[in-house]
C-alpha cells in the first residue's frame, strides 16, 4: 500500500510554537487516523511534543469538518490542528 501525504495547517498558539503555518506530511501507511497522525507528529519531539502533549488542547478539522482522534485520515486530506477557541 502506498503512503498516506496529508496537508497539515497549523493555527494560532501551535503555528507560532512549531514556527510554521503548513506541511505537506507522508505517513506510514499504518497510519490512519487523526490520533495516528498526532501520535507521528508528538514523536517529533521538541516543539512537536510539548504543543501536541495534551490532545484535549488540540481541535481537529478534516477537510473542513470537525473530527475526533478516531476519524479516518486518507490521502490528500486537510487536517486542520489548532487551540479551543472561546469566545465573549
Amino acid at each position: 500500500m502506498e503512503e498516506t501525504v496529508a496537508k497539515i495547517l497549523y493555527f494560532a498558539r501551535l503555528r507560532e510554537q512549531l514556527g510554521l503555518a503548513s506541511e505537506d506530511v507522508r505517513l506510514p501507511e499504518n497510519v490512519r487516523s487523526v490520533g495516528a497522525l498526532i501520535a507521528v507528529l508528538r514523536a517529533r519531539g521538541g516543539h512537536w511534543a510539548e504543543a501536541l502533549a495534551d490532545e484535549s488542547r488540540v481541535h481537529v478539522a478534516v477537510n473542513c469538518s470537525m473530527a475526533g482522534m478516531c476519524n479516518a485520515v486518507q490521502d490528500d486530506d486537510e487536517i486542520a490542528l489548532f487551540p479551543p477557541v472561546t469566545g465573549g
